[in-house]
């Protein structure tokens, strides 16, 4: 009976133990960076299936600027690519090319919507313009949101006690976040071809 009773004391301190050593808490903080990296995953497949309607759009209106929509079109093309998984989000090379990508894209709906200023009055245009911003709003709300899950993901697998279990347990590794673009600190310059 003494044994038993040994036991039975024994198992709640080991359940507890092991509790503060990030066994539920560390797979908890990875699937939320998974969640929160699907929701950006989402956001830019918004833009990509935006995109096409905007440059049909703009093609109607504008037949001579074929470098334009050419960019944006390769550059959606490139960035619908790259695929990154939930594993990859451990490999600042893949989270880079990704990221390059994506900016690619935003840099070339940058420059196509420089070079269109006469279809401001086109109400399809407009809306089109509208959906991106938001979308490009979307996008940097779910950017910060991963950056953020991220963060705690790699705090929680770092600090004790739950860099025990994260180590022993799962072999976790930091996730990489999401970088601002090289030049992202400078304003692009807009000019709409007047003297």
């Amino acid at each position: 009976m003494t044994v038993l009773r040994r036991v039975g004391l024994f198992t709640p301190l080991a359940a507890l133990s092991l509790a503060g050593c990030g066994l539920n808490s560390v797979p908890t903080a990875e699937e939320q960076v998974n969640a929160k990296w699907g929701d950006l995953q989402a956001d830019y497949q918004r833009r990509s299936d935006l995109i096409p309607n905007l440059v049909a759009t703009v093609k109607g209106y504008a037949q001579q600027e074929k470098s334009v929509l050419t960019e944006v079109t390769q550059a959606r093309a490139s960035a619908t690519q790259i695929k990154l998984s939930p594993g990859d989000l451990s490999d600042p090379q893949k989270v880079s090319a990704f990221n390059d990508a994506q900016n690619r894209v935003t840099l070339s709906l940058q420059r196509l919507q420089e070079a269109y200023p006469d279809l401001k009055s086109n109400a399809n245009f407009l809306a089109l313009q509208d959906q991106l911003e938001g979308t490009e709003n979307r996008i940097n709300v779910s950017r910060r949101d991963y950056n953020e899950a991220v963060q705690a993901y790699n705090t929680r697998i770092r600090t004790f006690p739950d860099a025990i279990g994260a180590k022993i347990f799962y072999g976790a590794k930091p996730k990489v976040p999401f970088e601002a673009a090289a030049g992202a600190e400078t304003a692009p310059s807009v000019n709409f071809n007047a003297s």
